[in-house]
């Protein structure tokens, strides 16, 4: 069902465009509840409705009055594979940087055009503060090499501003050459820093099978795909090989794509919490409009992103989740008949 919350947000659709990076600046990242997301969020989505062409089409074949909306949960949230057929961008501004879905041959990829890289940053940097502390005790290793080849990738941009941060000349991307991080991860406990690996699951997979040692004073981050390297598994039994080649006693894992530019974060068990700007919700596998944050409801997800001010910031993903106590969630799968990066789960494409 519905959920009404009765916030009375502002009307910020004739804002002009260049006052909003001030409004950014001032109020997302400064939410800190419930009431004050949803006035942010009731913000944004009027903004994007009169500012994003894409948005404001894809509301208009809905019929949906964006000054009638009073409550996130009656938010429409855009189908993902827009930013793989359409240039999703709120105001008259250029993007800075284009970000790049993986994708695969023959596939399209997705690309969320950037205006103001500053703001994933400042998102980045903010999130791992809450989840992890301060950057600059961390060494990062990334085992990415599946991203590294190609341009555009916003994981290696979030690796490598999470290296900046850290100021350490200990972390770095290391591909295949396991030799080289060991003497990385060494050089960082020499030093006193805490290591966090992040890697795509089949190189973590891959240095678990060639390398079983005692790792367990890293953080192992995974962030999910085979690439097409291997079969693909469950959550529950990649950790499990991983717990046991690394002695650790969980692994944590980031949630994040292309087409948002904040993540959240676990710390085990396949349990995600977000920052307090970024919101998920579950969707009715039956009917598209419907959503909820009640604990125990599965469906589709749908992620409230303030930080995408300048792109979409409702999106309905194609991964199946559940909601668990305390707002956070787990990452069930994928909608069938699903590309690698998604395709729409309303059948409205054809009308842009």
């Amino acid at each position: 069902m519905f959920h009404r919350v009765g916030v009375a947000a502002r009307r910020i659709s004739h804002i002009p465009v260049t006052d909003m990076k001030a409004l950014l600046q001032e109020e997302i990242f400064r939410v800190t509840d419930e009431k004050s997301f949803e006035r942010m969020a009731l913000e944004i989505f009027r903004f994007q409705a009169a500012g994003c062409q894409v948005y404001r089409e894809y509301l208009s074949f809905l019929r949906v009055d964006p000054e009638a909306v009073d409550s996130i949960f009656r938010i429409p949230f855009m189908p993902i594979s827009f930013f793989r057929d359409h240039t999703v961008i709120t105001g008259d501004g250029t993007a800075a940087k284009i970000f790049l879905s993986s994708g695969t041959t023959g596939v399209k990829q997705s690309r969320h055009h950037v205006i103001n890289p500053a703001i994933y940053d400042q998102s980045l940097e903010k999130t791992f503060r809450i989840f992890y502390g301060d950057p600059s005790g961390y060494a990062f290793m990334g085992l990415l090499p599946s991203y590294l080849g190609r341009e555009g990738s916003s994981l290696i941009y979030m690796v490598n501003r999470l290296m900046q941060l850290s100021g350490s000349s200990a972390g770095g991307f290391f591909l295949d050459d396991h030799e080289a991080l060991f003497s990385a991860i060494e050089k960082a406990r020499a030093a006193g820093l805490k290591v966090l690996l992040i890697g795509v699951t089949f190189a973590l997979l891959d240095l678990a099978e060639k390398h079983q040692c005692d790792l367990s004073d890293l953080i192992i981050m995974e962030t999910g795909g085979m690439k097409g390297r291997r079969r693909e598994m469950i959550r529950e039994e990649v950790h499990d090989i991983l717990i046991k080649a690394f002695g650790v006693t969980s692994v944590h894992s980031e949630y994040g794509m292309t087409e948002m530019l904040s993540q959240a974060y676990s710390h085990g068990e396949g349990l995600y919490r977000t920052p307090p700007w970024m919101k998920i919700l579950i969707r009715d596998s039956h009917d598209p409009m419907t959503h909820s944050a009640e604990e125990g409801s599965s469906g589709g997800i749908s992620v409230i992103d303030l930080a995408n001010i300048w792109s979409c910031s409702f999106i309905a993903t194609d991964d199946l989740g559940r909601m668990h106590a305390g707002g956070s969630f787990e990452v069930l799968g994928r909608y069938d008949n699903a590309d690698i990066r998604g395709c729409s789960l309303l059948s409205v494409n054809s009308l842009f």
